[in-house]
Formats: structure tokens, C-alpha cells, sequence
């Protein structure tokens, strides 16, 4: 056997023991890409579900990612036109009234796109009160496509600071200023009460806080404001749309606010002018 020939064998050998050694390590690296990728796939909620999927989704309070995902799909088929939606109304009726704030807020924007429906719009005007901000303003514009004007204070609201106020007796602590961007959600202050608990103030709402009331360790009481919060520029822009439709005389001045402020973008302050244009083509 040539000296070629040996070393020949001894690469292919040398080379089939490296595939047979890497091939754990190349199977688990394939599982993890493959795992990823179904996690992906299950959470996205552009994938398309059946009718038994839906069903299911909707029942998966337990998940409420499975429930928007289910929503959002009910939503597309109102936008198409497809009949098949009707099937799921009971259910979103009921959702509507549950005790997750996720379920109400989103459900109130979908029932705004089919205007037809009158449990849709009876289902409104409750969430059109509910206690929690978020909630009545997408019912609010959601009522807004049934030329229901139940809403309107709401929109109005939109346009002017919303006070945060304390949940608790006690000393402020928090480390947000003046002209900070906040999501819904975000922790802007701790109350630290009497008996050492501490109560959390987290924001009901997106913006950009417009003034502080009470400074750090300053001694609040339950329902004293801490804070103001303007709101951010979608909900505004919203807002002031719905108006166009529903708004009054008395809103102008608050409309008009917006038409040369320097603190807002300029799609808001087109929004702005179009919106007083149509209030005034109104009286």
C-alpha cells in the first residue's frame, strides 16, 4: 500500500470521526432552531386559526395571549365581510365583561367594527363607564363608528392632562421627572404607608408625565394627586378624529389648541385643523 493510499485513509477516517462526534451537537443545534421556530409560529398572531381554534382561544382566558390572537383574527373576518364572525359574538360579549383589563380594552376596540350590531353597541356604552381609562377610550372611539356621541367627554378628555392619583396614605417615593415618557403600566411612584406596605402607582395610561404634584418623600393622601399625565400622540390624534364626527362648539378652544402647538408633531396639528374645520361646518 502506497504512502498516498495511507494517508489518504487516515484523512477520510480522521474525517468520519469528526461528522460521527459533531453529530449530537448538529442534531440538538437543528432541535433548538426547530423549537424557536414553533414558539415563533404558535405566539404570532399573524397565523391563521379555524373556526376550532378560535373557539378554543377564546375559552383560554387562562392565556391571554391566546385570547387576542383569537380577537384579532374575529376582527379580520368583520373587515372582510365574512359572516362567520357572528359565530363568536356571545363570546366576545362576555369577554367584554370580564375582570381582565387586557380582554375589555381590546374587545371594545373590535366591537367598533361592525357597527351594525346592536349587542356590540349595548356592550359600548358599558364600557363607555368602566373604571379603568384605557378601557373607555377605545370604547368611546369604538362608539364613535355607531354615530353614538356616549362618548364624547372621553375624547374630550384625551386632549387634557389625566391626574394620577394615590392609592394609599403615605410618603411618596419615585425616580420619574417631569417630561418622562411612560407606557401603560410603567411603576411611577411607591407609596410607603404607615404600616411599612407599600402601595405601587403605576400608569393607566401611555404618555409623557406633564407635572409632578407631589415630590419625593412628601406626605400624600389616598386620592391626592401625584402626578399628570398627557397623553401620547396616537391616543391624541385618535381622539381628535373622533371628534371631527361627534365633536361641539364647546370643544373648539381644546381642538384649537392643538392647531399651533409646538409640543406636538405636525400630523396631530393637521388632525387638529381639520377636526375645528368640520366642528365649525357643524353650527
Amino acid at each position: 500500500m502506497s504512502e498516498n493510499t495511507v494517508t489518504t485513509e487516515a484523512i477520510v477516517a480522521r474525517t468520519g470521526n469528526r461528522i460521527r462526534a459533531s453529530g449530537p451537537i448538529l442534531i440538538l443545534a437543528a432541535l433548538f432552531v426547530a423549537a424557536t421556530f414553533l414558539a415563533w409560529y404558535f405566539t404570532w398572531f399573524g397565523r391563521g386559526l379555524s373556526d376550532a381554534d378560535i373557539t378554543k382561544y377564546l375559552s383560554d382566558t387562562k392565556n391571554p395571549r391566546h385570547v387576542q390572537h383569537a380577537l384579532l383574527q374575529i376582527q379580520q373576518r368583520i373587515e372582510r365581510g365574512d359572516p362567520s364572525a357572528n359565530n363568536w359574538y356571545p363570546q366576545i360579549i362576555v369577554l367584554s365583561g370580564s375582570s381582565e383589563t387586557e380582554f375589555r380594552l381590546t374587545t371594545a376596540w373590535l366591537m367598533g367594527f361592525d357597527n351594525h350590531s346592536n349587542e356590540f353597541h349595548s356592550a359600548l356604552v358599558k364600557l363607555a363607564t368602566d373604571t379603568e381609562p384605557i378601557v373607555r377610550r377605545n370604547a368611546a372611539l369604538a362608539l364613535v363608528r355607531f354615530n353614538d356621541a356616549a362618548g364624547h367627554d372621553e375624547l374630550v378628555a384625551v386632549l387634557k392632562p389625566y391626574a394620577v392619583k394615590s392609592p394609599a396614605t403615605g410618603l411618596v417615593s419615585s425616580t420619574l421627572r417631569q417630561g418622562s415618557d411612560v407606557s401603560r403600566g410603567t411603576l411611577l411612584a411607591r407609596v410607603q404607608q404607615a404600616d411599612g406596605l407599600i402601595a405601587e402607582v403605576r400608569s393607566p395610561l401611555p404618555g409623557k408625565i406633564e407635572a409632578i404634584s407631589k415630590a419625593n418623600s412628601s406626605q400624600v393622601t389616598t386620592g391626592e394627586e401625584i402626578l399628570r399625565l398627557n397623553s401620547d400622540e396616537e391616543s391624541v390624534w385618535e381622539a381628535l378624529r373622533g371628534l371631527s364626527f361627534i365633536g361641539t362648539n364647546a370643544d373648539l378652544e381644546t381642538v384649537q389648541a392643538f392647531t399651533s402647538s409646538s409640543s406636538v408633531t405636525e400630523r396631530v396639528r393637521e388632525q387638529a385643523k381639520l377636526t375645528a374645520k368640520a366642528i365649525g361646518l357643524r353650527r
